[in-house]
């Protein structure tokens, strides 16, 4: 199990809670993730903070940027993802909404938790738990 907390942001993963083995949180929320969303949440963060980090050069001290992306779910819905900030500090939102029928999830981390819970997800192997998850399905069916 692996777990991440700091002022504003907490993350938390255990690949033998299913089907929900991550938990994301915030200043007075949480909510937990399957395996599939963590993934597709931990891929978009890291595409978001990337965007920033090339813009960051092109800012003048006093502009503010807005990112947004799109990304869809394997199950059908998808992830709506918010950077906006400027050159030193950024806060996040998403808005995760699935397929009919299952929980959607929306959150929010303020500019100072923001950039160490981006870090500290990337931190986590999800890729791999997969796999190991499929082989172990495909032994005992």
């Amino acid at each position: 199990m692996q777990v991440g907390e700091g002022e504003g942001w907490r993350l938390a993963f255990n690949p033998l809670r299913q089907p929900f083995p991550v938990l994301v949180g915030g200043r007075n929320w949480a909510a937990e993730l399957g395996l599939a969303e963590a993934q597709v949440l931990q891929k978009a963060v890291a595409k978001l903070v990337q965007q920033h980090a090339g813009l960051v050069g092109q800012l003048m001290a006093e502009e503010a940027l807005s990112l947004e992306l799109e990304t869809p779910l394997a199950d059908g819905g998808q992830l709506w993802l918010s950077l906006e900030g400027d050159r030193s500090q950024w806060s996040l939102a998403f808005v995760l909404t699935p397929e009919p029928g299952v929980r959607g999830l929306e959150g929010h981390w303020e500019a100072g938790a923001t950039a160490s819970f981006a870090a500290a997800l990337g931190t986590l192997s999800l890729a791999s738990v997969e796999t190991s998850e499929q082989v172990a399905t495909a032994r005992h069916p």
